[in-house]
């Protein structure tokens, strides 16, 4: 059997592969440390839960339209409206089985064979392979650390070729924390109309931002720039929901009726359960969000602190997100037990096999020189972790 060409260039979620190893050694008895997870270690709100429970109490159980309720539509309108400064109608937002599943049929339903799509990194692991799987072109725009790692707008305008169909922002972003500002977002937007492409700017994290750092949607900038987005976003890190499986796309409503139409041939609509729990969440009590930030919010801070005292190693402090990505740039050559390390899968391979701790290679990221740990586990997980990774160090010759 041979695979198709275009499916057989998309490499599995080294994020994933990490999370499922850890667990694995977790369940033969191994005491280890996941700094891999992807998703917030606090349980779904009780309020969110009821929800669902109570329409399957009802039996709402069938069929929704292929791409979402009208109820949920409307108030995710809502959302954006309150939220976010944008106008959106019904006929412009289509709910999906997560967020991810919204990039994917933005970039399927926008891309020809051989279009490009720049992406800035660090990137979130799986934008490249989406780029691919839909025969497209990944063009990676390496930022940098003193930049904090935000795409400049002339680095962006260095990066447009005539093939150019879409430039993907994340913000707060994956894995580095990344929370563009208005400033910044307003020249992107300029080179953006300028080029006639489009942007998908990924909002996953949208909520999940410290010492009062603001978040803006480039999407909010204007009516042309708007007109040229697609707003990712979903419940899944705000909610703590990621097995739910709900994220929502905005755009105009020629690029939604696409996705859409897309859905009704594919996966059809997402869970009519979870677009129950997903509807409470944006209707509901906020309360749980502030909670669930402030308590990374101390996470975060003694994480960061910890990782700059060790020699060999550091990270800026991340606007957003729950991640910290770490520079490893001043540990690489060196030696654990005679074999020399040289890029970050053999750091994060030797780390777990030999302190039992478990982060994620930054070449996963577009970034060899770099790792990324997750805050998103307990703060007594993370103390034992840092003095695990500390005393690894330690042992390198």
């Amino acid at each position: 059997m041979k695979i198709s060409e275009r499916i057989s260039l998309v490499k599995s979620s080294m994020t994933l592969a990490i999370s499922a190893r850890a667990k694995q050694m977790k369940k033969e008895g191994i005491d280890v440390i996941g700094f891999g997870a992807g998703e917030p270690d606090f349980d779904t709100p009780l309020h969110i839960k009821q929800a669902a429970k109570d329409a399957l109490d009802k039996g709402f159980t069938k069929y929704t339209p292929a791409g979402g309720m009208k109820e949920l539509k409307l108030a995710i309108c809502d959302k954006f409206k309150r939220d976010n400064n944008l106008e959106y109608g019904e006929n412009e937002i289509v709910v999906s089985c997560g967020a991810k599943h919204s990039l994917f049929n933005a970039v399927c339903c926008l891309c020809n064979e051989g279009d490009e799509v720049i992406i800035p990194s660090p990137f979130w692991v799986s934008y490249p392979e989406m780029v691919k799987a839909n025969g497209a072109k990944p063009v990676i725009v390496k930022t940098e650390e003193k930049d904090g790692f935000k795409l400049t707008a002339s680095k962006l305008n260095k990066s447009i070729s005539r093939r150019t169909k879409i430039v993907i922002l994340n913000s707060p972003s994956n894995p580095a924390g990344v929370v563009y500002t208005k400033e910044e977002l307003e020249r992107l937007a300029e080179v953006i109309l300028d080029n006639n492409i489009f942007c998908i700017s990924d909002e996953i994290y949208e909520k999940i931002v410290y010492d009062n750092v603001p978040f803006l949607s480039i999407a909010s900038l204007g009516r042309d720039i708007k007109e040229s987005t697609i707003v990712v976003n979903g419940v899944s890190k705000t909610y703590s929901m990621t097995g739910w499986r709900i994220g929502y796309a905005a755009a105009v409503s020629e690029v939604i009726k696409a996705m859409a139409n897309l859905q009704s041939h594919s996966t059809s609509n997402p869970a009519s359960i979870s677009q129950m729990a997903a509807l409470e969440a944006l209707r509901g009590p906020q309360d749980c969000v502030g909670e669930m930030v402030r308590e990374f919010r101390k996470r975060r801070d003694f994480m960061i602190e910890r990782i700059n005292s060790i020699d060999g190693i550091s990270c800026i402090k991340p606007e957003g997100a729950f991640y910290a990505f770490v520079s490893i740039k001043g540990l690489l050559g060196r030696k654990l037990a005679g074999k020399v390390i040289n890029n970050s899968l053999q750091f994060a391979e030797a780390l777990l096999n030999s302190v039992y701790v478990a982060v994620v290679p930054g070449s996963a990221f577009g970034r060899d020189d770099y790792i990324r740990l997750s805050y998103a586990v307990s703060l007594d997980d993370i103390k034992k972790g840092m003095d695990r990774i500390e005393n690894f160090i330690g042992k390198l010759e």
